[in-house]
């Protein structure tokens, strides 16, 4: 009991700290003024989003610096549909992104592969706080491969998958914030795929056999875990033709180590040039207890070991770019 109230306490802590240092700075005397004055005029629907593809391409022909030849394509989608009447909001957002890459003699590698939606209702407490649900569901387009071994499939398409509900509050000062805190969270793990499963990948339970290396029980191909949740949002145009948009979530389990606190932060930068071109730079920020990472630590193709570990990816993008 005192694990599940110190993460909890840990979980409300970090969204308060965060609220505060954007909340502060955000709201000055004019905007609450122009706040209330357009609260009439807000309800119904709100759709937008980002519609991006980069390319970028590089050839050698008797170049005597050296250098491969190469092809990258990436594309993503960003977009959200917010409704609001009268003291009820419901807010949805889907992010899908993917892409693609072709160097040398090599064949096509993955290098982004993305699948995120959400879904939040909220019925108006105070002026600023909402009773609310959300609905969270993650997943991949492709296979996934550990590079160069391009052979053992490491991820797939629902392998894995993430599902998420949770009841709590909403924090909402404003349309550009939002913070979510939730202490009933259920979190479901999905590996549709029986080989991951068997080898207990992404924190399932693994398949068991006897000492002859018979297979006596499948690897399981779910995993429920009940715990607290946070999730914080924000966008701004920080300059002009220049947007930002980051989230951060938040997970401890309650059941199983509840001072192991999940992290996913991601962020997205635009940059416009006109209406059409502009540069993207979006990255990722993961850290699963339950994710096991191989490690090289003398990069010479021998894993040393596994373990859970930091993951970070980031792609930089200049291309066609559309704000709608």
């Amino acid at each position: 009991m005192k694990k599940i109230i110190y993460a909890t306490m840990m979980l409300l802590v970090s969204a308060g700290m965060v609220t505060a240092q954007i909340v502060d700075e955000e709201l000055t005397e004019a905007e609450k003024i122009i706040k209330a004055q357009e609260s009439d005029s807000l309800d119904g629907w709100k759709v937008g989003g980002v519609l991006g593809a980069n390319l970028t391409q590089a050839s050698f022909t008797n170049w005597s610096a050296g250098g491969e030849n190469s092809v990258a394509v990436n594309g993503l989608l960003s977009t959200f549909a917010n409704y609001k009447n009268g003291r009820s909001s419901w807010d949805n957002t889907l992010n899908l992104a993917y892409g693609m890459l072709k160097q040398g003699e090599g064949g096509v590698r993955k290098t982004d592969d993305r699948i995120d939606f959400m879904s939040k209702y909220g019925y108006k407490a105070t002026e600023r706080w909402y009773y609310a649900g959300l609905v969270n569901f993650k997943t991949q387009f492709a296979d996934g491969y550990n590079y160069p071994d391009d052979s053992t499939e490491i991820s797939t398409f629902l392998a894995p998958a993430y599902a998420l509900a949770a009841i709590g509050m909403d924090y909402k000062p404003h349309d550009n914030f939002t913070a979510f805190i939730s202490p009933f969270t259920a979190r479901m793990t999905i590996v549709n795929d029986k080989t991951l499963a068997d080898v207990g990948a992404f924190g399932v339970d693994p398949a068991e056999f006897d000492d002859l290396g018979n297979k006596i029980k499948n690897g399981k191909m779910l995993r429920a875990e009940y715990g607290g949740y946070v999730r914080v949002m924000y966008k701004k145009e920080i300059m002009e033709n220049i947007n930002l948009e980051t989230r951060f979530d938040a997970f401890c389990n309650y059941t199983e180590e509840p001072t192991h606190i999940d992290v996913n932060w991601e962020l997205l930068l635009s940059l416009k040039v006109n209406k059409f071109i502009s540069a993207t730079v979006s990255t990722q920020l993961i850290y699963d207890h339950d994710i096991d990472i191989a490690v090289d630590r003398n990069n010479d193709g021998v894993i040393d070991g596994s373990g859970p570990r930091v993951q970070f990816k980031e792609i930089l993008g200049v291309g066609l770019n559309y704000k709608f």
